[in-house]
């Protein structure tokens, strides 16, 4: 199979904890064919199918210069997405803007018929913080709103908080305000801009303190370790790009619970992979744009997380 990853410049993978990269490398050992472009290099005109420009990547081996790149049509012709087996959107967050035309553009390829994983329409479907508004029954106390009012109000019945921005990523802009209000206010202001931007609020879990865990759904069944991402220090952010300790874990039956409650649910709208977030009992986040974590979960139980995606995507593709 041709397989095009729509991804992050390669030169800037950390390969040995890239997920994409080790989704690469398992399908190079199945003797699939590798291509990569960036979503700058979609294209659609009035009368041809959304093309790309795009390289052709083997894998050398070697973990720092780790791929050999050739211009799949070095006449400048692009690359139809139809015309390749499957397209795999890897782009890292931040879900801005050029994210959401990359979503659109891909959306016309669908129709045009090529396959996409995860589904462009599903990505724009599930913002990764709200999307758990669906799940209540799976979630703790959680307010959305502009209003700084009802921010001081949620405080003041639950004491301990989180709050975050809703296009934040890797712990970005994370805030814990305790029974004392120390600075609320302030924060308030910052996070929604006098009312100008929402935030999501949260009871404060004591649970991160046992790590923020990362179960994969993969073609709606969970990797059967979790990777719990534990704060250091004074840090209240388990988050990995925040200096968490990642630790790999069974899986609880609290977050077995709601795996497969959600997986079902989730594959059915083409996410062939989603990472859930959970903290103690309660789920915290849907990741559907990049979820990660293969590499850690792999090194430290033996279970190979990019064959199982790998046999999904073959199963989805067949």
């Amino acid at each position: 199979m041709k397989l095009l990853f729509v991804a992050d410049p390669l030169e800037s993978f950390k390969t040995y904890k890239d997920s994409t990269f080790a989704m690469m490398r398992e399908a190079a050992s199945r003797g699939h064919t590798l291509m990569a472009c960036g979503p700058q290099d979609l294209r659609w005109q009035r009368g041809e199918p959304v093309t790309a420009f795009v390289r052709d990547i083997h894998l050398s081996g070697d973990p720092k210069d780790w791929f050999r790149a050739e211009q799949a049509a070095p006449n400048g012709c692009a690359q139809p997405l139809n015309g390749v087996d499957g397209v795999l959107m890897r782009k890292d967050p931040p879900f801005d803007s050029e994210y959401f035309y990359a979503t659109h553009l891909l959306g016309q390829a669908e129709r045009e018929g090529a396959r996409v994983f995860n589904s462009p329409q599903a990505l724009r479907d599930h913002p990764e913080k709200l999307a758990i508004l669906e799940f209540p029954q799976f979630i703790g106390p959680t307010l959305v709103t502009r209003d700084a009012a009802a921010v001081k109000r949620f405080h003041a019945e639950h004491h301990d908080i989180i709050l975050k921005p809703l296009d934040g990523m890797g712990g970005m802009g994370i805030f814990r305000v305790g029974p004392d209000g120390m600075n609320l206010g302030s924060i308030t202001e910052t996070l929604n801009r006098d009312g100008a931007q929402t935030l999501m609020v949260q009871k404060y879990l004591p649970e991160i303190a046992q790590g923020d865990k990362r179960v994969l759904l993969i073609g709606g069944q969970p990797v059967p370790f979790a990777l719990a991402r534990i704060p250091q220090g004074s840090e209240i952010r388990g988050n990995l790009a925040a200096g968490g300790k990642g630790v790999a874990q069974p899986l609880s039956a609290r977050d077995r619970e709601i795996a497969q409650a959600l997986g079902p649910v989730l594959a059915a709208r083409g996410l062939l992979l989603v990472g859930l977030d959970i903290i103690g009992n309660c789920l915290t986040e849907i990741n559907v744009t990049s979820p990660t974590g293969f590499a850690e979960i792999t090194q430290q139980t033996g279970f190979d997380v990019a064959r199982m995606f790998i046999d999904a995507l073959e199963r989805a593709l067949a």
